[in-house]
């Protein structure tokens, strides 16, 4: 039996003193394990190969391993679970992750006036949305200038309704963006 699989029984049979002469004994190879993973990640990859040792070494826990084999794989999975979530958080932040979230529904478009200029500026948005998605300036144009309500509007347009919701939804923060 290794040194290894020997100390994984003491810390299944809760040996305080297994726990930290086992960390001293697999730190290198995990830092191997952790180097290995790493040098597969892009340049300027922020996480280091000591802080994945050591975010691993947290997620394992009080887990219980039959032997060597059985520990080093669920240590190599908890790596690659904290690389997927490292590029996951990048990814949501590239992608507008951070921005703030607002209702669409707490901005109206402005119903139709007696106001020549905003009539024209709510025109030419339409026209410019028109020309980036036509199925949505129709729905606004079925909203706004006939009234009719996302149903109504998604059964002129042969949609669904939670399609409707969701151009209706774009469509809005895109004029809003447009006229603002």
């Amino acid at each position: 039996m290794s040194d290894i699989t020997r100390l994984l029984d003491a810390v299944r049979n809760d040996d305080s003193s297994a726990e930290a002469e086992l960390l001293s004994l697999v730190y290198g190879e995990l830092r191997q394990l952790a180097r290995a993973k790493m040098a597969r990640e892009k340049p300027g990859h922020t996480l280091q190969a000591t802080a994945l040792v050591h975010e691993a070494w947290m997620r394992l826990g009080d887990q219980r391993f039959e032997n060597r084999a059985h520990f080093f794989a669920a240590a190599a999975e908890a790596m690659r679970r904290i690389l997927i979530e490292s590029a996951r958080r990048k990814q949501a932040a590239k992608h507008g992750g951070g921005a703030e979230r607002v209702d669409a529904d707490e901005f109206e478009i402005a119903a139709p006036t007696e106001k020549d200029d905003e009539i024209l500026a709510v025109h030419e948005a339409l026209d410019s949305l028109a020309g980036h998605d036509i199925r949505k300036a129709e729905l606004v144009k079925l909203r706004y200038f006939v009234g009719l309500t996302i149903e109504e509007a998604a059964d002129a347009l042969g949609i669904s309704p939670a399609t409707a919701k969701r151009d209706w939804t774009y469509a809005r923060a895109w004029l809003f963006r447009k006229m603002g």
